[in-house]
């Protein structure tokens, strides 16, 4: 399986913390040297192994934020 290069240019903040200590955060990362895109997945406390997540482009970010500015929580 080839290596996934990955850089966190940015962490916009932490949703949640499990017991185990993972944190699942939304980072702004640059995979494998191309642009920069919006993520959301599971970190270990050395953000050296991660979880499976959802990577957004800002256009979906912001489609996403529409979304949830809509709902009734």
């Amino acid at each position: 399986m080839a290596d996934i290069k990955f850089e966190i240019k940015e962490t916009k903040g932490v949703l949640s913390e499990s017991s185990k200590g993972w944190t699942k955060e939304l980072n702004l990362i640059s995979w494998n040297d191309k642009e920069e895109k919006y993520d959301i997945r599971d970190w270990d406390s050395e953000h050296k192994k991660m979880g499976k997540g959802v990577t957004l482009s800002v256009e979906d970010l912001k489609k996403l934020k529409d979304i949830l500015n809509g709902m009734n929580l």
